[in-house]
């Protein structure tokens, strides 16, 4: 062994957390980026209307100070000092809208502020998505920043603007999604202290096993070359290599985290999670590995999301 090769092994092992931060290349904005961020953020309402049991209120978030993203804002009529709040995302096909009926609706009729929303890979500046250079435009302007860890930095804003509204209690504020909402959640789960319990619906929690896409450029972009990654192929694929998500689900104790798998062929959770979820090891992680296919809605889930929310946010 060289004495460079000595130094190297010898030298402390950065933190799982700064592992995952190179990975992703950032956790939130670096400073000067900051002026990029309304802070604090201020909605434009658009309409209201009567859904019942809670108004519904369609507003415009400036996620960025030029990029306004839509949302559903579900706020109960019966008054409550301090209400628990679960913000929706949706998955890859419906819009911003569907959660509402996925999980809003249940939630604000039982006493939730809810928010219902989606991913800046589904409509970002200038009408860019997943499919047509969403990823290019962040990096223009923030540097690297995998949409995985951007996506947690909007759940953050959006939980923080919630926090801000008086009849929201700032610690019981939850997320919940499905397919690319639910990859979210895996992510939101660890990095990001404004959110105290997890739903995650089908995610395909491993990162190599099966049909998974976590590789993609509009996830983690692992295969660009990027000039800073300090590896010789300077691709985040060479820095992910010996790790998997079983770290994320470590890094999120002891935050409330439920995974439900659906146990379909593709882009499913199976029983090829279950090692990855016995390797973390971790208190206040539930798993149920159902036979729903890769759904967002079911009776079966339904019963376990709904109770999980009463007890972690509303039993506090």
């Amino acid at each position: 062994m060289t004495r460079r090769q000595l130094l190297a092994a010898l030298a402390p092992r950065p933190s799982l957390r700064e592992q995952w931060r190179l990975i992703l290349g950032k956790l939130e904005p670096a400073p000067t980026d900051l002026r990029w961020f309304a802070n604090p953020l201020t909605e434009r309402i658009l309409s209201t209307s009567d859904a019942g049991p809670y108004l519904r209120h369609h507003v415009e978030l400036p996620l960025e100070i030029d990029f306004f993203q839509p949302g559903l804002l579900l706020v109960p009529k019966q008054p409550h000092p301090r209400r628990a709040a679960v913000i929706c995302w949706s998955s890859t096909s419906p819009d911003w809208r569907k959660p509402e009926d996925w999980w809003g609706a249940w939630l604000a009729s039982h006493g939730f502020t809810v928010f219902c929303s989606w991913s800046h890979i589904r409509h970002y500046r200038d009408n860019t998505n997943y499919s047509n250079g969403v990823s290019e435009k962040v990096y223009a302007r923030f540097g690297r920043w995998a949409a995985l860890s951007r996506m947690v930095w909007d759940v953050r804003q959006q939980a923080r603007w919630l926090a801000r509204r008086h009849h929201v209690h700032p610690r019981r504020i939850g997320f919940i999604g499905s397919s690319l909402s639910a990859k979210t959640a895996l992510y939101v789960a660890p990095f990001a202290p404004e959110i105290n319990a997890v739903v995650s619906i089908d995610p395909h929690v491993p990162l190599w096993d099966g049909g998974t896409n976590y590789l993609a450029p509009w996830y983690l972009d692992a295969d660009r070359v990027f000039p800073d990654i300090p590896t010789p192929e300077r691709t985040v694929r060479s820095l992910l290599h010996g790790h998997d998500h079983d770290e994320l689900l470590t890094l999120s104790t002891p935050k409330p985290l439920l995974i439900i798998g659906g146990n379909d062929k593709s882009h499913s959770d199976g029983p090829s999670t279950l090692p990855l979820l016995q390797k973390a090891a971790r208190p206040h992680l539930q798993f149920h590995l159902l036979n729903t296919g890769h759904t967002a809605t079911h009776p079966e889930i339904e019963a376990l999301w709904q109770p999980f929310f009463s007890r972690y946010l509303l039993a506090q």
